[in-house]
Order: structure tokens, then C-alpha cells, then sequence
């Protein structure tokens, strides 16, 4: 980005990440927000968590930003008895050749879908997130890549519990952020209605970005400025969480270097090259609630993680804007 301001190239991230949130809305009607951290976690090289009940569009979210940059979709439905090699792929003999080839797994898309990830066994969701975190998978001593972008949605049913193996704190903290997309107004439910009557919305998302672009874009959100004010902001929020009262154990500095890129995301889709408090406060409670355990007493309250981040940054005083 040539100098400080508002971005005007179409070639910027600015105009990619508006079109993707505009494309993926048409499929998820009234969760405009919901839609823009998911795409910006998608820009971000991240991966994300939704935690939610059934038939809330989870599956539609994941089809419509894979729709929407010409990427492969995959679905993986955790079940008890799914084995790591049913997600990464298997060698298998051939005959003809007298060789071993692999056969890959369904971890080898741009946009997959782990359906009720705390289903499964721990070690079977450790060879997922594994792949998550590098980026690919070894077999029999190979080393298979994953495509470019790799973006995992991965979901839990918050509602049946009984059977389920919970994600330890160690591989929440790998997931760049948690959403909830929660149930529609009493109207955009009638529009869902309506919209779904004689067809799919998700035959109306067209191809908005090109998977070959995002490290271009990515790129671009890495050169966002964020100056020493803000990173101050930042880490002083991310402290805060481990000396709250409210809380047992506190955000990682991974947390830390999430949000940071978070804000910048936010702040490029704002269409600025810099990052404002008010970018890190919109993105901080889906970057860090997961990141946090608050104490049991608040949680059996009503109250979720999210509230206490929020409590927590309104405790924080913000820096004034330089410009």
C-alpha cells in the first residue's frame, strides 16, 4: 500500500473481502457478521470454530466460501470410530506397479468442513489439527502437502454432549477464532423461507476471488500498519485476561499475534492500511473467548466467554488515534 489511507485498488484486499462477504451473504441471509470474521479468518490463513446448534447454516456458511473462491469443498463427519488415516489418506498397494501410492484423504481440500469435531477420539482429532497447524500430513514416513488456501470450519453441537470428547485448551488456542451463527430474526427466517422455496441460495454464489490470489491478499493484510500504541492495546488486553478475577487461565500470546492480524483484517476490509482500537475491539471476542476459561460460577450464570472478554477490553483504556 503506497501511502496511509483509505485503499482504492481494486487489486486490494479491501475490494476481495467486501465481494467475498457480499457473494458468501446471498447463502446466509442476516448474519452479516458472522459472515465477515469467518471470511477474514479465511483471509488470515486461519481456521475456525463454530460452536452451535443444528440447522443453523454451518454446512451452508462452509459450501458458500468455497463457492465463492472457486475452491474444493470437503465435509468430514466426526463419528466415534472415524481413524486418523480416514482423514489424511492411506499408501495402499498396487499390483500392477508393484508399489505403494496414496490415496488422499478428504483433508485435502480448500475448504473443509469438520463436522462435530468433538465426536471423534482425541487422537483422531490430533491428526486434524496437526494438519491444520503444518499444513500437511505424513503417511508411512511421506510427506503429502495440503492445498493453498487451507481453511478448516470446524463444528460442535453445544446441546448433545453425552459421548462427546472436548477439544483441550491446547488445541482450542490453534483455532484463529470461534463464531456462533445463532437463530435469524422472526423476518430473515420468513426471507430463509421464501429464498427456499423453489431453489438452493447457494446456487446464487458465483466466484468472486481466485484461489491463486490469496497470497497476494494475505500479503496485504500483513502490511496493514499497526503501530506501537496499538500493540501496546493488544498485549495489554491479552494480560488483562490472565490477571481477571473472572478468569482461571488467560490468553496465550498466540492470542496475542491472532488478534493483531485480526485488527488488521478488520481494518483492510474497513478499507484502511492501519489499525484503529476500534479494530481490535471488534475482533478481539471471537479471537480470544475460546482462548480463556472463565470460572464455573459464571458459566452455570448464563454468562459465556464472549461477555467477559468484552468486560475485560472495557476495563483496558484504549490509546487516542493518532490520525
Amino acid at each position: 500500500m503506497s501511502e496511509p489511507g483509505l485503499i482504492q485498488a481494486e487489486t486490494d484486499v479491501f475490494v476481495a473481502a467486501n465481494r467475498l462477504v457480499k457473494e458468501v451473504g446471498k447463502a446466509i441471509l442476516g448474519k452479516d457478521d458472522t459472515v465477515r470474521k469467518a471470511a477474514l479468518a479465511l483471509l488470515c490463513n486461519g481456521h475456525l470454530l463454530i460452536e452451535d446448534v443444528p440447522g443453523v447454516g454451518k454446512t451452508m456458511l462452509a459450501k458458500a466460501l468455497a463457492k465463492a473462491i472457486g475452491g474444493e469443498f470437503r465435509r468430514i463427519q466426526f463419528t466415534p470410530d472415524l481413524l486418523p488415516s480416514d482423514i489424511t489418506g492411506v499408501a495402499l498397494f498396487n499390483q500392477q506397479r508393484s508399489e505403494f501410492e496414496f490415496r488422499p484423504g478428504p483433508i485435502f481440500g480448500n475448504i473443509v468442513l469438520a463436522d462435530e469435531i468433538n465426536r471423534a477420539t482425541p487422537k483422531t482429532q490430533a491428526a486434524l489439527l496437526e494438519a491444520m497447524e503444518e499444513r500437511q500430513v505424513t503417511v508411512d514416513g511421506t510427506t503429502h502437502h495440503l492445498p493453498s488456501p487451507f481453511f478448516v470450519i470446524a463444528t460442535q453441537n453445544n446441546v448433545e454432549m453425552t459421548g462427546t470428547y472436548p477439544l483441550p485448551e491446547a488445541q482450542l488456542d490453534r483455532f484463529f477464532a470461534r463464531l456462533s451463527i445463532g437463530y435469524p430474526y422472526r423476518q430473515t427466517e420468513s426471507e430463509i423461507l421464501e429464498g427456499q422455496r423453489v431453489e438452493q441460495p447457494i446456487d446464487s454464489v458465483g466466484v468472486v476471488i481466485q484461489t491463486a490470489d490469496f497470497h497476494h491478499l494475505q500479503t496485504e493484510i500483513m502490511a496493514v500498519e499497526v503501530s506501537e500504541q496499538i500493540r501496546l492495546y493488544i498485549v495489554d488486553i491479552v494480560r488483562a485476561t490472565r490477571d481477571s478475577n473472572q478468569v482461571v487461565l488467560g490468553a496465550s500470546p498466540r492470542g496475542s499475534l491472532l488478534l493483531m492480524h485480526a485488527a488488521q483484517a478488520e481494518a483492510a476490509y474497513s478499507g484502511r492500511d492501519f489499525v484503529t482500537p476500534d479494530d481490535v475491539k471488534a475482533m478481539a471476542p471471537a479471537v480470544l473467548a475460546h482462548r480463556v476459561i472463565p470460572r464455573a460460577d459464571l458459566r452455570s450464570r448464563g454468562i459465556e466467554p464472549e461477555a467477559v472478554i468484552e468486560e475485560i477490553i472495557s476495563g483496558v483504556a484504549a490509546p487516542v488515534p493518532a490520525r
